[in-house]
Order: C-alpha cells, then structure tokens, then sequence
C-alpha cells in the first residue's frame, strides 16, 4: 500500500485539504507559501530594475544633462 493510500485512510474526511506547512504558524499553508514566493520574485524583479534605472540616470543621464560631473 502507497503513502498516500495510508494517508487518505488515515485523514479520512480531511484527505487533500490543505494543511499548515510550519505547525506553529496555522494560517501558512502551502497556497499562502507559493504566494508569498510570487510576491517576493515580483518584488525583487522591480527592486532589479529600479537598481538599474538608479544606476542608469547617476551614471549617464545626470552628466548629460550637466545636473552633476563624475570623477574620474
């Protein structure tokens, strides 16, 4: 018998329901899990390319129009 015939017998009722993923904290379950991982790569994307517009403007958007001057 497979695992998960065992744990279909044994949970009865409740068999494929999502349980909490950290026992101590009831409210993470695997779908609230995948979408805090969503969330966190679609922030960090941003965070990339605000990180590179930033870089973009100080190292040649500002000299160009004469807002700064960059040592050398």
């Amino acid at each position: 018998m497979g695992e998960s015939k065992r744990r279909k017998e044994v949970l009865g009722e409740d068999y494929g329901k999502s349980e909490p993923l950290i026992p101590w904290i009831p409210f993470w379950t695997k779908k609230k899990a995948e979408q805090f991982v969503t969330l966190s790569t679609k922030a960090a994307w941003i965070g990339i390319f605000v990180m590179a517009g930033l870089w973009v403007t100080i190292r040649f958007i500002g000299p160009a129009l004469g807002w700064w001057q960059l040592i050398d």
